[in-house]
């Protein structure tokens, strides 16, 4: 949905156990008209799409959040500001998808979240 769009790996480590994703934002893009005009904040919602995104492309299947445990976001994601991010993302795959997930720029962090997916 927003790969190739609002933003592009320009980075991929994966190993059974965990991903780690550079992405660059693209701050033109649209929907930071909306959120916000002149002070651009990339939604919560999205960043949570993205690790999604890069959790379907890492593991070469589609996947559905089932429950969000936890999500803390920390510091607000400024695409001018922070055009790379970081996705860390911990994975235990079984049944359900368990996964610990992180963003940052540097000393940074952008948000911790605990979910799982079907």
């Amino acid at each position: 949905m927003f790969l190739n769009d609002l933003y592009a790996i320009i980075g991929l480590r994966s190993t059974p156990e965990k991903i780690t994703s550079r992405i660059r934002l693209d701050a033109g893009h649209p929907v930071y008209l909306g959120h916000f005009p002149g002070a651009p904040v990339t939604p919560g919602v999205v960043q949570l799409a993205i690790v999604k995104e890069i959790l379907e492309h890492c593991l070469a299947r589609e996947v559905r959040l089932s429950n969000l445990r936890t999500c803390k976001f920390l510091e607000v994601l400024d695409p001018g500001r922070y055009p790379e991010i970081t996705f860390d993302i911990q994975v235990k795959v079984a049944e359900q998808i368990q996964v610990n997930a992180s963003a940052s720029s540097g000393d940074v962090v952008f948000f911790k979240a605990q979910a799982t997916y079907l």
